[in-house]
This record gives C-alpha cells, structure tokens and sequence, in this order.
C-alpha cells in the first residue's frame, strides 16, 4: 500500500485501521475498538483492552525464536567499552529487577523514578517498571537538584532508581549529589533508592534510604509480566513549561505501543532482526520511542550509545558505530550533523569507515535546513530524511514514510503528515490559511494513538496549553505552513515568528539563508526588540573550523545574502560571529533564551541548558554589536 493509500484508509476508517495495526501486538484481552471519545476532546485509545509493555518488547521475541538475537548494543565511545545483550539476558535482568521492586512494595500504578545514565541498566529499569505495571519517570541524569526536585514532586515516586554518575568527555558528572540534594529540596520522599555503581564514581550511600543495585537484587524472584488496561500510564516525561513548572506528558500504554511498532516498520523501513541506532538520550522522547520501546517491541537490535557526535574521539565516532555494529539506519538531530560537519566539513572522516548497511539517515529535533541535508545527501550517498514531531505526540506527526515507498524529497520540509494526523494551518483567529502561507500549525481533533492523552494530574492545564486557542484543535506551538501538494514546512516555534515593521518574518527562514553561506556551520536568528519596527532580527554565526577569511567579510556577506533572498523588509543589518550556541542537553538551541538576554531582561540558566557558561559569551557578543545592556542573570 502506497503512503496515500494508506493516510486515506486511515481517514475514512480510524477505528478499524488502528485495530487492524493493533493486531500486531500480543494482548491479554483485545480491545473491543479503537477510540474512546466519551470525554471529548479528551480521547483515550484502546482502553479497555489488556496488555504488557514488556511482554510485547521483550517475552514475547524469547518464545518467537529471537531468544538469542542481540537485543541492545551498548557502545560507549567515553569509556570505551561494547556490550551486547540478547533477548534471553533481557528478559532475565528485567525480572530480576521487576522481583526486587515487587518484594519492596512497588505495585501496579505506583511511580518509579529512574535518575540515569545512557548505559543498559536504565533500559532495564525502564522495562522492569512496565512488568510490573509501574508508571517511569525517565529524569535526564544530570539534571540539576532543583529541577528533579520538581519531578520529584510531581511524580511522587515510591522508588528512585539512580546511578553513581554519568561520564562526559573529560569528565565525570556525579548524580548522588545531586539527587541527594534535590531529595533535601523535596517534599516527597521515597521508600527507597537504588543505586547503580559506575566503576568510574562510586558514592556513599545513605543508611536506611539507599540500596546497591547488585545487593537490592540478590535472591529476588523473577516477576512474571502483569497485564495492564491498554490506557494506563506506561510513564510520565517531563517536559519544559513555560511557568517554570514542568509540565508531565503522560503516555498510554496500547497507543504507545500501537504508534511506535507501526512506526518501525512503516516510517523507518526497519525488517525485524535488523540493527537501528537513535544517537538520542534516554532522557528525552526520542529515546523513549526509538530507542527502548519502538525496535525492541519491533524485533530489532537497539544501538544504546555513550558519546558525542564530536569529540569521543572525533566527528568520525557516528561512522564507527555504524561500520561496528552494521547500522540499517541511523536517527539524530540535525544540530548533530551540523557539529560534525563543522569538524569535517569535507567529510573526510566518512571514506575511513565501511558504511555499506546503512540505508536511510532519519533527522528530528530541529529543523533540518536544506544546506544540512545537502551536505548530508552529498557525503553520504544515501536518503536522508526529515521528519518532525514532539515530547507531546510520542511519534513522527509528519515524515516521509520509507517502508511505504518514500515521497519525492524538498529539503527544508519533514515532509507530509503521517496516518491520523489531519494538519491544518490557522491565523490567529483560528481560520484556515491558503498554501504557502505562514500561520500556526494545528492538528484536528483527536489525535492518533500513542499521542498524550493528558498530563500528569494537571488536567485543566493540559486543555489551556493544547486546547483552547483552536477550539477542536491541537495547538503544536509551531508556526509554518503547508504547500500545494501537502507537504509540511516548519519555520520557527510560534514565539519565534518575529514582526518587523508589520511584516511577519520567519526566523527558519532566515537561518536557512544563513546557513547557504560556505563559511557558516551553524546560525541561530532572534528578534530582539525595537522601538521603531517592533522587532529587529540578530544573527549568531558559527563558522567551519578552518575558515580563513575575516569576520567583517562574513558578516558582511550574509547581509547581502539577507538582502539578496529575503529582501530588503527583513531588515537584516547586525549578526556576531561566536563560537558556540546555548543549546539542551538534546541539542535544541536555546532562541528564547538569547532573546531575553538581548532584550535586557534577567535570565536563569533553563534546567536543559548544556552549559550555563555560554550565556555571558552571548552576553559579551551582543555587547559588541551595541547590546551593553544584555540581560543581566536572574
């Protein structure tokens, strides 16, 4: 079936399309339909069906014959360690793990919190919860102790599982401090904590509250896998509101595993048994999806890695883990390629490895300027896709469906909307724009499976975020358009679009003129305040190592460039060559955040930031181009 064969089935009938694509999964009890509207617009699917996340990720692959089929690769470019763990191991440690919370009180519906490095033992602890019928809270280890104090909070968890500390390029992040700390900070306490021993840290534990990992599983029973309705939480994930008070997608289970099985096969292209690497984070969505739950519950071998894009050892490190571990396909950011390509930007690291089982490059997290993807296409010789969702929809909303025979390419857009998703683009006023034309981008009413159907205990804020500004809608926070013949482009998040002397400019779109430039690696645009246009846009350059030619050129060349493609109403006229961006731990840049400090107004470092430092570089770089008053820190 062809992509538009297949979004017009799903169209016309939802509710049998989404139970046939449920038969896919192993149930306890079958559902009796699809979707639950009877508390529209909030919608639930699957719900009185039974299931096990776990089951279906890993038992049910020991029975099938994958018992000894690798399950997880774990490569760690910091420590320089490989380890494979088959389904058989799997399925043991979960167990294990699922026993030990078991025998200490953790039931079904209680919290579980797991503080943790990209290492095997956090997908363990994942998958041990859903046994179990525990609901995870996945925090990014690291995190400082007031914003998991905040989680902490929130969740209430009745356990925390944590490890001793995470390993950086040249140095160790100690976690127990933090979590101690932010257990100080706290109101909830746990029952316990479980600590996992990296030989590289170990840390103190505290007497009546901490337990080894190895010691708190010793002679435990293995748990069996307890079926569970197909709406209860699999987890909760924090997400950043703009309050300051995280905001807690919750994930239904059959959905959940619904979306993301059907987005193995159909959007990735992957065949069970073949190797699939996300170089994402546990901690954030994409490592939920696409690293746990997605190719286990497919049947694939998952790539668990510990490393950076650049820097462990080189910008060839991705090349090596795909020439390793035989990769098909290959998901990152695009702030990812930009960062080797910035190192490399001849791709003369690429011809040292064997990449002949790679397939397909997948792109999300930020948008994927068309010089990236060139760059990327050029280099690699090989498809490389865009495709574009949120923490919110747990799966891509619009993508370029590979396993159901990919769509022409346009670079810059993630191209078309993907089974269930009914995208439309609204003015402020909620009315539907023509094509081409820049507004916000919504999704009709209901969303698809896999989909948050609330956040945690915040129902009346769930419908404020998401519901209200486009009655029947779901408000995505991205603004953008779609052309003629469907495809989606994302320009920039609503708070992003800027206003200069009445005209509504695209930051995205300015950035991807910027990045044209043969000198420039990477490129952020705000728009800073001003008392005659309202708003004036800034450019931060980054420039390819190597680049010879004087800044003053440079600059000077991507004003004509502004001019010459965007014209003269952008009025492009200041932009700063600095070193690095302020970006997440997940590679986001950090625009609002540059804005504030550009406008002048006091700033605290946001939890997800990477490096607090690189705020007074900002500083100073605005500073030089007449901003002496940038933001002062909160």
């Amino acid at each position: 079936m062809s992509y538009h064969e297949t979004y017009a089935a799903c169209a016309a009938d939802p509710d049998g399309w989404w139970m046939r694509e449920a038969g896919a999964l192993d149930w306890v009890k079958k559902p009796t339909k699809a979707l639950f509207d009877d508390n529209a617009p909030l919608y639930e699917w699957f719900a009185d069906g039974e299931l096990n996340a776990c089951w279906n990720a890993v038992d049910r692959h020991v029975l099938g014959g994958r018992a000894d089929q690798t399950a997880i690769i774990w490569d760690s470019a910091v420590t320089g360690q490989v380890q494979k763990i088959t389904y058989r191991d799997l399925q043991e440690r979960t167990a294990r793990l699922a026993g030990a919370l078991r025998a200490r009180g953790v039931a079904k519906g209680d919290r579980v919190l797991i503080y943790m490095p990209m290492i095997p033992e956090t997908m363990v602890a994942m998958l041990a919860c859903a046994r179990i019928g525990a609901v995870h809270s996945v925090v990014f280890g690291g995190f400082a102790a007031p914003e998991l104090a905040t989680r902490i909070e929130d969740a209430t968890p009745k356990a925390i599982l944590a490890a001793s500390c995470g390993i950086e390029p040249g140095r160790i992040v100690r976690y127990k401090p933090l979590l101690d700390a932010a257990l100080k900070q706290s109101k909830h306490q746990p029952d316990l904590c479980v600590i996992f021993q990296r030989p590289e840290e170990t840390a103190p534990l505290t007497e009546g509250r901490d337990m080894d990992w190895h010691a708190f599983q010793k002679d435990a029973p293995l748990a069996d896998c307890l079926p569970v309705a197909g709406n209860h939480p699999a987890y909760i994930l924090y997400t950043s509101g703009t309050t300051g008070q995280p905001k807690g997608v919750v994930r239904h289970t059959a959905g959940h595993l619904v979306a993301v099985n059907w987005s193995m096969k159909n959007i990735y292209g992957m065949k069970p048994g073949e190797v699939f690497w996300t170089a994402s984070d546990l901690g954030w969505v994409v490592g939920h999806s696409f690293i746990c739950y997605g190719p286990l519950v497919h049947g694939n071998t998952t790539v668990l890695f510990e490393g950076k894009p650049v820097g462990t050892p080189d910008a060839g490190t991705y090349w090596r883990v795909v020439q390793d571990h035989k990769v098909a396909a290959l998901f990152t950011a695009p702030t990812a390629f930009r960062a080797i390509r910035r190192d490399d930007p001849d791709g003369a690291l690429i011809a040292k490895y064997d990449l002949s089982s790679l397939r397909t490059l997948f792109l999300a997290g930020e948008r994927a300027d068309p010089d990236t993807i060139h760059w990327a296409q050029d280099k690699l010789q090989r498809p490389v896709v865009d495709h574009w969702w949120q923490t919110e929809t747990g799966w891509p909303i619009a993508a370029n469906p590979v396993g159901l025979g990919a769509l022409p390419v346009k670079p810059g857009s993630p191209s078309v909307p993907m089974p269930g998703y009914q995208i439309e683009v609204l003015d402020d006023q909620g009315r539907p724009l023509p094509a081409n034309e820049l507004g916000a981008i919504t999704i009709r009413l209901p969303l698809p499976p896999g989909t948050l159907p609330t956040l945690w205990q915040a129902e009346a804020r769930f419908r404020k975020s998401y519901l209200e500004a486009f009655p029947g809608y779901y408000e995505t926070g991205d603004a953008g358009y779609m052309d003629e013949d469907g495809y989606v482009y994302i320009m920039a998040r609503t708070d992003d679009v800027i206003n200069v002397a009445g005209h509504r400019l695209s930051t995205g779109a300015m950035e991807e003129v910027l990045l044209s430039h043969p000198d420039v690696a990477e490129c952020a645009v705000i728009g800073a305040a001003d008392a005659l246009k309202g708003q004036t846009p800034i450019g931060f350059l980054c420039l390819n190592r190597g680049t010879t030619r004087p800044e003053a050129e440079i600059i000077a060349d991507c004003v004509a460039l502004m001019r010459d493609k965007i014209g003269p109403v952008a009025d492009f006229r200041k932009a700063v060559v600095i070193e690095r961006l302020p970006k997440t731990r997940s590679g986001k840049i950090l625009r609002a955040t540059m804005l504030k400090i550009a406008d002048g107004a006091a700033v605290k470092p946001p939890a997800t930031i990477d490096d607090p430092a690189i705020l007074d570089e900002i500083r100073m770089a605005l500073g030089r181009i007449g901003y002496p008053l940038a933001g002062p820190s909160a």
